[in-house]
């Protein structure tokens, strides 16, 4: 079989983990309120002024948009980056530095290919994926021809892939490294330094360094650091480097679809031509709207509240059960079950006892060759219900598991 029949089958076996998951519970009936925590889908307050602004712009419904996204739109993002990592300011060329997206899925997907295609040199390109990992990764890599390879992300190395150990030889041959902080699942935060290294070897080896900055908003102390801000106090340059941000996570949008990715400007002329055959474009009103969300940071701060009140509830419930400690970012918790038999073994456990809908963490993450799989004695809780429903479920959590 080649190596194109191959990935395309392989392709073919990706699931969504809410599928898989649906598939564990088929048939099982949960015996008390459902409250589901699996999901990662935010449920706080949205942007009141949102629906206002949309409003002002929906005779726009009327007209199709530039793939690139509108001058409004990549000027509020422009004035974001500069406000929320300052080594950017005088940096980013609203023209050329930024691409609107909707939503980081179908960006972090469609950019795998130009990546790829700018590294026709390769014979076999590989695309370096954290494990643990965001689906999206591998489906992207393998329908673009790439040969996924996964980095171990586990407790061992902090819940961020250890950049030094990558083989010299691997390197050469990669076309992308996907680098995800604050990490999903695990909520581990990149420092500075990891940063800077990545941009460095990505610079080295010629691959494009992909930041999944998703849940950069949502944190415990200090403001995750970021790529573009690593990049500019390296050398001030943001060749090699791509980071995609969206509305879902930081503003509770995720329906409303609209992200960006911003950086390397040759590489995003690549991405906006490819894109401009097959991609979706973000409508004029929900530009408008989102310019807007960009703009204001209140609400931003009002949602961040709510998570610290939600992982003080755990905090308080769990202590140290399960391993459990505050992450640095993100809204997840990754709690080992390893003693309780194991993320699938606890998922249907909680879900029939107790009403709680939780992920297993092996649906997150891929098998190694020896048949281990890191995730698979976690379970991933999305802390996104309210307040109430929170502490009713990690309470019965603890009170079913001790």
């Amino acid at each position: 079989m080649s190596h194109a029949t191959s990935d395309k089958a392989r392709v073919a076996e990706i699931i969504s983990p809410f599928a898989r998951l649906a598939q564990l519970l088929e048939g099982l009936q949960p015996s008390r309120p459902v409250i589901d925590l699996a999901v990662g889908g935010p449920r706080h307050p949205l942007p009141d002024f949102l629906m206002e602004k949309i409003a002002e712009a929906q005779s726009g419904f009327g007209q199709y948009p530039a793939i690139t996204g509108s001058d409004e739109y990549r000027a509020a993002i422009a004035g974001w980056l500069e406000r929320r990592y300052p080594p950017v300011q005088g940096r980013i060329d609203a023209n050329a530095h930024i691409l609107a997206l909707c939503g980081t899925r179908e960006g972090l997907f469609s950019a795998v290919f130009p990546a790829v295609e700018r590294r026709g040199d390769i014979a076999r390109p590989a695309a370096l994926i954290p494990n643990p990992f965001y689906q999206t990764y591998a489906a992207g890599a393998m329908t673009a021809g790439a040969e996924p390879v996964f980095l171990p992300a586990d407790a061992s190395t902090g819940f961020l892939p250890e950049l030094e150990a990558i083989d010299e030889g691997l390197l050469a041959r990669t076309a992308v490294l996907f680098l995800c902080s604050p990490s999903n699942p695990q909520g581990a935060v990149a420092d500075r330094a990891m940063l800077k290294r990545a941009v460095e070897l990505a610079r080295k080896h010629d691959f494009m360094l992909f930041a999944d900055e998703c849940y950069s908003e949502i944190y415990t102390a200090e403001p995750p650091p970021g790529v573009l801000e690593a990049a500019c106090e390296a050398d001030g340059g943001l060749t090699n480097i791509v980071a995609f941000h969206s509305l879902s996570k930081r503003s509770n949008l995720p329906g409303l679809r609209a992200g960006f990715c911003a950086g390397d400007a040759d590489f995003l002329a690549a991405l906006a031509k490819f894109r401009n055959v097959i991609g979706p474009q973000l409508p004029l009103p929900i530009q408008h709207g989102a310019a807007a969300v960009w703009r204001d940071e209140a609400h931003v701060v009002a949602n961040r509240a709510l998570y610290s009140e939600k992982f003080d509830i755990a905090d308080e419930i769990f202590g140290a059960k399960f391993g459990y400690s505050r992450p640095a970012g993100g809204f997840f918790l990754w709690l080992d079950m390893g003693s309780h038999g194991g993320g699938e073994r606890v998922v249907k456990t909680l879900w029939k006892d107790c009403g709680v809908k939780l992920l297993p963490g092996s649906y997150l993450a891929r098998t190694n060759a020896d048949g281990s799989n890191p995730g698979a004695d976690y379970v991933r809780v999305a802390m996104v219900a309210p307040l109430d429903e929170t502490k009713a479920a990690l309470t019965r959590i603890v009170e079913r598991l001790g």
